[in-house]
């Protein structure tokens, strides 16, 4: 699937490139802006809802609720921050879903499968608080570093996701040749690996024990309960990413607020 994912970034890219050449690429969004690892290190468990319209393992989830309805149900349900998938090809997304997503004043992470650091550009021209950056994308160790300096030198905060110990040891020695010794990272454990498709919560549990100090984590997919949360939360986890249960419910905010129950009483 990776490959897909690639391959489905090539028309954006050379659009991206185009407009660098005619120097009209977009102008990063002036202001402050908003701070994810400050949500994620605020006690006891910051949760992340997804905007999630489709996956290329369900199909259509939800198209009916807009982005600025999904916003408002997920404030009201007790969510930390919210990511907004924008791949267009496999998910259905769109970049224009991170303006309209503004409305509560949540931070906002761009979940795609970024490539190009032209596209952490664009993400700066945004609303986004952070942006998604999954280190199987980049085939090159020297790839990953310039996309994480890229994400720096423009004051979006990369969260850097892993599926396993291998990815971990990559993400770490890019983080490492960071010019600005800045802390905390942000490393997401994705539960479901995207060359396969298939999803292991025991992921999230064994890579808990090699975390590191100056690190924040969060664990990412398949979690549809509140034990779920609870295990999460047992294992010292900063934040939980949850997209496609509660897209799936009629008012996903109501689902959230469920999905809370025993991490916030």
């Amino acid at each position: 699937m990776l490959a897909r994912f690639r391959a489905a970034q090539e028309p954006g890219i050379a659009r991206l490139k185009a407009l660098a050449a005619a120097g009209s690429l977009p102008a990063v969004r002036s202001g402050p802006r908003l701070s994810l690892a400050a949500t994620l290190a605020a006690p006891p468990l910051a949760v992340i809802a997804e905007y999630k319209r489709a996956s290329p393992s369900k199909g259509a989830i939800n198209l009916v609720l807009s982005p600025e309805d999904v916003a408002v149900q997920y404030a009201r349900g007790g969510a930390s921050a919210i990511s907004v998938l924008t791949e267009e090809a496999h998910f259905q997304g769109s970049l224009g879903f991170l303006e309209r997503m503004t409305g509560p004043g949540l931070p906002l992470l761009r979940k795609d499968f970024l490539l190009d650091p032209l596209q952490l550009v664009e993400t700066a021209a945004t609303p986004a608080a952070a942006a998604l950056v999954i280190v199987r994308m980049f085939e090159t160790d020297a790839a990953l570093a310039e996309m994480l300096r890229t994400a720096e030198s423009l004051g979006v905060e990369a969260v850097v996701e892993v599926f396993d110990e291998t990815d971990l040891h990559r993400a770490r020695v890019a983080m490492a040749a960071l010019e600005q010794a800045v802390t905390p990272r942000i490393l997401q454990v994705n539960n479901r690996d995207l060359d396969t498709l298939r999803t292991d919560m025991t992921t999230s549990a064994r890579l808990a024990a090699l975390r590191q100090p100056g690190e924040l984590w969060i664990s990412a997919s398949g979690m549809s309960r509140p034990q779920d949360l609870a295990q999460m939360r047992a294992l010292r986890y900063d934040g939980v990413l949850v997209g496609s249960s509660l897209m799936a419910a009629p008012d996903p905010g109501s689902a959230l607020h469920e999905l809370l129950s025993e991490v916030r009483p």
